[in-house]
C-alpha cells in the first residue's frame, strides 16, 4: 500500500472519531460576554447588543466550548479600567469601555479548525454544512446528481485529487494527514478529560 492511500485511510478513522466524539458531546462553541464586577468576571444578563456600557466599564467576551452559562469560560488574566485605558483621558461626549478578548487555548480546536489548519480552505453553507475542502470544488453543496453524473465523478475524482510530487517519496498529504491526526488526537484527549472533570 502506498502512502497516498494510508493517507485518506488515517484520515477517515480520525474524522469519525472526531465527529463521534462531537455527537457526545453536550456543549455548544461560541463567544461568551462577560461584566467586570470589582475584581472576578460576571456573565453578561444582555447580549452585547443590548448592553449599554458606562464610562469606565471593563467587558470580556471569551471563545470556547461551554455547556451553558453557568459552565462558560471566563476571559483569562486580570483586567483593570485603570491599566487598560491608562492613556485613554476622559472626553465630555464620550465613554471609555475597556474590552478583553480572550481567543481561547488550543484545546478548543474541533476537527474543521484541524482541517482548515492542513487543508484550507474550508467552504461551508448557511447550514455548516462543509462544501469544500481546500477549495474544492469550487461551487456547489450537496446538490443531488444523476446516476450519470455520479459515474463520472467517480471516475474523475482520483485523477483530479491525485498528487503529482515525487512517485518515490511520501506525498505532502501524507504530513498533511499526520498533522490533522496529531491536532485530532489532542482533541480527543482534552475531551475525554473534560468528561471525567464533568462525572466527578
Amino acid at each position: 500500500m502506498t502512502p497516498r492511500r494510508i493517507v485518506p485511510l488515517l484520515l477517515a478513522a480520525f474524522l469519525l472519531i472526531g465527529t463521534a466524539g462531537q455527537a457526545q458531546a453536550a456543549g455548544y462553541r461560541y463567544w461568551s460576554f462577560w461584566d467586570r464586577d470589582g475584581a472576578k468576571w460576571v456573565y453578561a444578563t444582555q447580549g452585547p447588543s443590548m448592553a449599554h456600557p458606562s464610562d469606565g466599564d471593563v467587558q470580556g467576551f471569551r471563545f470556547a466550548v461551554s455547556e451553558n452559562s453557568g459552565d462558560a469560560a471566563q476571559p483569562r488574566g486580570t483586567a483593570d479600567f485603570a491599566s487598560i485605558c491608562a492613556k485613554t483621558p476622559a472626553e465630555d461626549g464620550t465613554k471609555r469601555v475597556a474590552l478583553v478578548l480572550d481567543f481561547g487555548t488550543a484545546p478548543d480546536a474541533t476537527t474543521a479548525d484541524a482541517l482548515a489548519a492542513v487543508a484550507g480552505p474550508l467552504r461551508y453553507n448557511t447550514t455548516a454544512l462543509l462544501c469544500a475542502i481546500a477549495g474544492y470544488p469550487k461551487s456547489g453543496c450537496g446538490e443531488q446528481v444523476s446516476r450519470t453524473e455520479k459515474k463520472q465523478d467517480s471516475t474523475a475524482a482520483p485523477e483530479a485529487a491525485e498528487d503529482k510530487g515525487d512517485e518515490d517519496g511520501p506525498s505532502i498529504g501524507l504530513y498533511a494527514g499526520i498533522a490533522v491526526v496529531a491536532a485530532l488526537a489532542g482533541a480527543a484527549t482534552w475531551q475525554a478529560r473534560r468528561r471525567r472533570n464533568a462525572n466527578r
